[in-house]
């Protein structure tokens, strides 16, 4: 049986000359192909009984995509897929594939491709942006590469394949072979397992790309301001020409940048290349600044390489910012980051891939277009990869976006085992960094580059690592690690990562700056685990296990909630769902332990976010550990795999407004943060305090104003028996409101137990006590919207009132397919989980893709902590 690949071309590289190999592609183990590289490359080869799979595509991927596999996401089904044998909650990484396991021997890859009609008499390339973790590479029975030169995950590897290839059917096969102990692969740490095949296969895209003799590689531009001006910009274009042909290739470059042109002859040296580099000037730039700051601005880059008898032997298109990123120590000898000669305060949150890998880019945009948008919705500025350097499309989101990224390698596995390094770990390392710092350079959404991440790398590698960063001209601060450890050369980071992960209440964030909290640059931490709305819990949890009436939460203390919990220290949920009985009372049901976890994070997350605002300078930036997950999980995201937001992430929207007005149960103050450029004017601000009847305690007004990028304390509030209600409004001189803010205040305070805190968690000698919101009266909530299409999009106004007599609590609204219908996600609210006092109404809006609704129209439904579910 054969099978031609599907082509699909993109037109907006090389004038339509590269072609994705993306369909089209069969799979099987070796251990039931009887033959070599060169017999299954030969074009009309019998891949009978092969499976069909699609690049990029681990081969688990496929399995599963086949049906061959159970879903790995689903209950405890990942510890039933054949391979899986190594203890729940260990590092697969630390451990060989068992002998006895699939994956044990190298699986073929293999497709059928026509050339284009448009390759012929052109130089032809091949190139692989992702392989893990080496492979045999063949192409019409010719092998281009063996397994001991083709390896490492993050290595791109590219072939002049013009002499191989021939017209018509040309086939293409690759045997690869999982990592294994020694490899510096990708890995998952303590936030979801890995899978059986330790994701092997051809994670990145495949692509076939033609030129003239001379090919031009790598376009990047350097940008300089002359700061503190930002009336002009210095840039340095440059790019690689190669030159694949036996003689001497005379021509010019040319290049185009809005109205600047430029001209520059080349000569170059048969089968040589030469970095070019051309200096162009740039008056009254568009700067690039990150979400919050302004906007992305991106200009387009369009080079040629015309050879001496004028025509196009090459040409790239690619997009650039002007962006100046430096870091420097502060007085307290923390990292501050300066973009375009302005203070950087990072917020943002650790990104993961999926756990296979998929981006879902076969049904339509990569989901990583949602999780960028997320991010914005947010407030967030930045995320932080640790070892998950995707495709270039991720970045180019980044760019376009401005998120800013700040990249690196991952801890816990043979990436920071250097005493262990006795093979060709080091060269693999910096081929590797030399890779990924190439290509990575000219997006102007880079923040930093980290050496290492939970240690830096010891004195040898260091250095061999800012070798390679500086033959690559990397133009963006680099950092030893993520951790406050120093080194021999570079000395202190400036940065920490001293947690905590596990659950810590509100008032820690202020109280203890010195190990977790708002003092530095915390680069990842979090206050602990995020219990999923109720509706995903029941996606991934058997119905007979999600609430089974044991552990100290009545319910998590189960195998399978156990499973999708973390390792490590994070093996079960047992310190959160002491901390949550303490706080808010003995669990009863799914829903009052679902609707207690949503509270917790609510009041969790924002914290940890409005505690680094207020206290910006001294603090320069915390990342939430972290944004979203690899599989379903119960701890650290700020929405679900099913990308449904909760409780955390409405706090986290909260919080990270431009202007906020807040509260913290640290010193009781009310304070105005200002995330802004510029100072804002005087702002009215105003508390009052409710009893859970609904009876108003308390009230004060204020003027209020704030410097750019900084916080003024407003006033302190007093101390109230009982358990009481909070609410802050922020209003401008027009009357319009700016900020609105609702806490739920507890007479018993959080005291810390410090003296037995570690690095992911501090415990309490004392909790606060809100077992009284349990018995709040039933509030009468009713919702309406009205929808009208917005391009892709529906665009809803909805307005929610309190009919009732009591307060409602943690109002949530969602909009669903008709009256009956799911969920519409993903969704972006201007708000939710709202408190809504006796008589109050709100007008929200929300957004949703109307590819999503499959047809049905959107209807609004309402739920909450003391509000019956309807619609």
């Amino acid at each position: 049986m054969r099978f031609l690949a599907l082509l699909l071309l993109v037109p907006a590289l090389l004038g339509g000359q590269t072609v994705e190999l993306h369909a089209g592609w069969m799979i099987q183990s070796s251990a039931k192909v009887a033959t070599d590289g060169a017999e299954i490359s030969t074009p009309g080869y019998a891949a009978s009984g092969w499976i069909p799979a699609a690049v990029p595509s681990t081969v688990f991927n496929a399995l599963v995509e086949n049906k061959l596999a159970p879903d790995p996401d689903y209950g405890m089904n990942l510890r039933q897929a054949a391979g899986v044998s190594y203890k729940i909650g260990a590092n697969f990484s630390h451990e060989e594939i068992p002998s006895d396991s699939p994956y044990a021997v190298p699986w073929w890859f293999r497709t059928e491709f026509q050339l284009p009609s448009g390759f012929a008499g052109k130089t032809v390339w091949l190139d692989f942006k992702g392989i893990n973790y080496r492979a045999n590479i063949w192409l019409n029975g010719h092998q281009l590469a063996s397994a001991g030169e083709a390896q490492g995950t993050f290595r791109r590897f590219e072939y002049e394949v013009t002499s191989a290839v021939q017209a018509g059917a040309n086939a293409l096969a690759v045997e690869v072979f999982a990592p294994r102990v020694q490899d510096l692969a990708i890995t998952f740490v303590d936030w979801n397992p890995m899978p059986p095949d330790k994701d092997m296969g051809l994670w990145g895209k495949v692509e076939l790309r033609a030129s003239g003799p001379v090919a031009i590689r790598n376009p990047w531009v350097r940008t300089r301001l002359p700061l503190p001006s930002v009336a002009s910009a210095a840039l340095t274009v440059a790019a690689t020409l190669v030159n694949a042909s036996g003689s001497e290739q005379r021509g010019t470059l040319r290049g185009r940048i809005g109205g600047h042109a430029f001209v520059k002859r080349v000569a170059i040296e048969a089968h040589g290349s030469q970095t070019i580099e051309v200096p162009v000037r740039i008056t009254h730039p568009r700067l690039w600044w990150p979400h919050g700051m302004g906007a992305p601005a991106l200009y387009a880059l369009d080079l040629r390489f015309v050879d001496s008898s004028g025509k196009v032997s090459d040409r790239s298109d690619t997009e650039f910012g002007i962006d100046q990123i430096e870091a420097h120590k502060n007085e307290q000898g923390s990292e501050q980051f300066t973009i375009n000669g302005r203070p950087l305060y990072v917020r943002g949150g650790g990104w993961t891939p999926d756990m296979l890998l998929r981006d879902d880019s076969a049904h339509g945009p990569p989901r990583w277009a949602l999780d960028f948008r997320y991010a914005k919705e947010l407030n967030l500025n930045t995320l932080r990869l640790e070892g998950k350097l995707m495709d270039d499309a991720f970045f180019d989101l980044a760019d376009r976006n401005g998120i800013l990224i700040m990249a690196g390698w991952c801890c816990c596995d043979h990436w920071e085992e250097w005493p262990k390094w006795m093979g060709d770990e080091g060269k693999v390392a910096t081929a590797s960094l030399r890779d990924q710092a190439t290509r990575l350079r000219g997006h102007p959404s880079l923040l930093v580059w980290l050496n290492g991440s939970d240690n830096p790398p010891p004195a040898q590698v260091e250095q061999a690592y800012l070798e390679v960063l500086k033959e690559v001209q990397w133009p963006k601060p680099i950092l030893s690690s993520a951790s406050a450890k120093k080194t021999e050369i570079t000395e202190a980071s400036g940065v920490k990562m001293t947690g905590p992960y596990d659950y810590v209440p509100p008032v820690y964030w202020l109280e203890e700056p010195q190990l977790g909290g708002a003092r530095g640059f915390n680069t990842e931490t979090s206050p602990g685990a995020a219990i999923p709305p109720i509706e995903s819990l029941k996606e991934f949890i058997p119905e007979d296990h999600l609430w089974t009436g044991t552990g100290p939460g009545q319910g998590a203390d189960d195998p399978y909630w156990n499973f999708h919990a973390g390792s490590g220290q994070f093996l079960n949920l047992h310190r959160y769902e002491a901390a949550l009985a303490a706080r808010y009372g003995a669990s009863e049901t799914l829903a009052d332990f679902d609707w207690k976890s949503q509270a917790s994070a609510y009041e969790g997350e924002r914290a940890m976010f409005e505690a680094f605002g207020r206290r910006q300078g001294e603090a320069t930036g915390v990342i939430q550990w972290m944004f979203n997950n690899g599989w379903p999980s119960l701890i650290w995201h700020l929405y679900d795999y099913y990308l449904r937001p909760g409780g955390g992430y409405y706090g986290v929207e909260r919080a990270n407004e431009p202007l906020h007005i807040q509260y913290s149960d640290f010193d009781r103050e009310i304070t105005l943060v200002n995330h802004t450029l510029r100072p804002s004017a005087a702002l009215r601000a105003a508390a009052a305090v409710y009893d859970l009847s609904g009876k108003r305690l308390y009230s004060h007004r204020a003027s209020l104003e704030s410097g750019a990028q900084s916080s003024r304390d407003g006033w302190t509030l007093p101390e109230f028996p009982g358990t009481t209600l909070l609410r802050l409004t922020l209003t401008n001189a027009a009357g319009a409101r700016v900020s609105t803010n609702t806490y739920w205040l507890s007479e018993k305070p959080d005291v810390l137990d410090l003296k037995n805190a570690n690095w992911f968690y501090a415990p309490e000698s004392s909790a606060a006590d809100f077992s009284a919101l349990a018995s709040m009266p039933a509030a009468q909530i009713e919702a309406s919207g009205t929808f009208a299409t917005s391009g892709e999009e529906e665009a809803g106004r909805v307005r929610v009132v309190n009919r009732g007599s009591t307060p409602a609590l943690l109002v949530r609204l969602r909009v669903t397919k008709g009256e009956s219908g799911d969920e519409v996600l993903p969704v972006w609210w201007s708000d939710n989980y709202l408190l809504l006092l006796p008589g109050e109404a709100r007008t929200l809006t929300v957004r949703i893709r109307r590819q999503d609704l499959g047809g049905a129209r959107p209807r609004v439904a309402v739920d909450g902590w003391n509000v019956a579910a309807h619609r």
